[in-house]
């Protein structure tokens, strides 16, 4: 049996301890039940391991440099209608006050 790849950082020495699997890389763990389900299309965790799906609502967890602007996202900003990407910046939304931007799910929480 393969077991698979982690779902955070896409190290490959998982273990499975119990109902659960652990990447001892990073130290993130997740049901098993998760893996084994048939997955379909793009897979996106936010900072928690929920999984993420277009049109959700999050919020950002902590203060965020705004890439080429003096301004930044505060934490606690919630963002309505994400759109899911691929790539390492895999949230693509509409900040009020910002406009356009693409950001990293590890950044938000599924609110």
């Amino acid at each position: 049996m393969s077991l698979p790849l982690c779902p955070s950082c896409q190290g490959k020495y998982i273990y499975q301890d119990g109902f659960m699997y652990v990447c001892p890389e990073c130290g993130h763990e997740w049901s098993s039940e998760i893996s084994e389900e048939k997955e379909e299309g793009l897979v996106v965790l936010d900072t928690h391991g929920t999984r993420l799906e277009d049109g959700d609502s999050v919020t950002v967890i902590k203060d965020l440099k705004v890439r080429g602007s003096s301004d930044v996202l505060k934490r606690g900003t919630i963002i309505k209608n994400i759109r899911l990407i691929e790539g390492d910046h895999n949230v693509d939304c509409k900040i009020p006050g910002f406009g356009g931007m693409e950001l990293k799910s590890e950044f938000l929480k599924k609110i």
